[in-house]
């Protein structure tokens, strides 16, 4: 027997404020055929004027804690990952364990938009040691703050919204049939960190800076570095492509993840996709598409499904889950 964590429930949440491409094309010069073709994005959710990314958080957290059907204070472990906390400190978990009356401890994590796969990884090695046996893991952003929106070649690829799940310890008997997270693998290149990065900081301009990136090297980057990481899950769990049900990708751009299907041999109705209404929202695309296809019914117990996502730092990872 062995220590495994499985997923209780999920939930999410996307501000009310719709940014579609025609809107931006009164904003910046750029078309919205020019943004579908190279992204596959249509529009994007934006967080209203004093709407934090703590509230998204927390709003997201309720919401799997009500569909997973536990209450807050069996909670003992918050891993949020953001890019864009309220503040500079503290942790903006910890905002998230005030208002839903959590206990334990609380902590943010950053990878960019690797972040869920990343936080996800901690709370699940949390569980297997026995440092917590009910973690709620969270990715939420309000990444529109970063964006410079003169900037064509960025402000029209990102978004806002979280998405959560609640983790749970359990004895498993150590086979690919369990129930739970199998594996998860991280990387990361600090070698790139100048591909996609903030040009601002606490450390350097005092601001929060904006968001650069260049673009055709990232896109290499990832189309490599996830390629290689969805073979090592695979390997690690002793799976072929044609076993898993569910590719739950980030949802950075649809070339990128049609590319990865394809290495899979997976057809478009086995991948979750919902860049094309959510844009790129970092940390928080895996499990806000996690969510729409488990609450819509796609996503069933027992099915196998493979998490994938690459950000800045470079930093990238896998994970391997059985629903």
């Amino acid at each position: 027997m062995v220590k495994r964590s499985r997923i209780l429930g999920c939930g999410s949440y996307l501000p009310a404020n719709v940014v579609t491409n025609r809107d931006l094309e009164a904003r910046v010069d750029t078309s919205d055929e020019w943004i579908v073709q190279r992204t596959g994005i249509r529009s994007r959710h934006i967080a209203a004027d004093g709407e934090l990314t703590s509230d998204l958080a927390i709003a997201a957290a309720a919401r799997a804690l009500e569909h997973a059907g536990v209450d807050a204070a069996s909670i003992d472990c918050i891993v949020l990952a953001t890019t864009t906390p309220d503040n500079t400190f503290p942790a903006t978990a910890t905002k998230v364990q005030a208002a839903l009356g959590t206990k334990g401890f609380a902590l943010d994590i950053q990878a960019v938009c690797a972040g869920f796969v990343y936080a996800m990884s901690i709370a699940d090695n949390f569980i297997r040691i026995g440092q917590a046996n009910r973690a709620l893991v969270i990715g939420a952003e309000t990444f529109s703050r970063l964006l410079d929106w003169k900037d064509r070649t960025t402000c029209v690829l990102f978004g806002d919204g979280a998405g959560a799940v609640v983790m749970d310890g359990y004895d498993a008997a150590g086979t690919s049939a369990d129930r739970g997270v199998l594996s998860t693998h991280l990387h990361s290149d600090g070698a790139q960190y100048g591909l996609l990065y903030v040009d601002g900081g606490p450390s350097t301009t005092g601001t929060a800076g904006h968001v650069r990136m260049n673009g055709q090297d990232v896109f290499r980057h990832a189309v490599s570095k996830l390629s290689s990481v969805v073979e090592e899950a695979l390997a690690a769990n002793g799976l072929e492509p044609s076993e898993v049900d569910w590719l739950v990708p980030h949802q950075a751009n649809q070339r990128i993840i049609d590319g990865i299907a394809r290495k899979l041999k997976l057809p478009t109705d086995k991948v979750v996709l919902t860049v094309d209404r959510h844009g790129n929202t970092s940390a928080a695309s895996i499990p806000l598409a996690l969510c729409e296809a488990v609450h819509d019914g796609r996503v069933k117990r027992g099915d196998l499904i493979l998490m994938e996502a690459i950000g800045g730092g470079l930093t990238w990872g896998a994970a391997m889950v059985r629903w």
